[in-house]
């Protein structure tokens, strides 16, 4: 399942941490993290997306704790 979130990020290279680090979460297959358009596009496993996601976010939190990520 490929899904769009509204990412708040401060700043390019915050959205370059962020995508590297939620690129490690398990389950994730793929992660882009679009500064100028404030938006992050997950693909995990439809069984298993809502536990991803919340890892994800918790990944988020943990590498920039300024950013929010939720649904459009």
């Amino acid at each position: 399942m490929k899904k769009k979130f509204k990412c708040e990020v401060d700043c390019a290279n915050c959205a370059a941490k962020l995508e590297d680090a939620i690129r490690k979460v398990d389950g994730v297959e793929d992660v882009s993290v679009n500064f100028l358009t404030q938006k992050l596009t997950l693909t995990a496993p439809d069984e298993r997306f809502d536990e991803v996601l919340k890892a994800v976010v918790k990944t988020a939190k943990h590498v920039e704790p300024d950013t929010v990520i939720y649904s459009e």
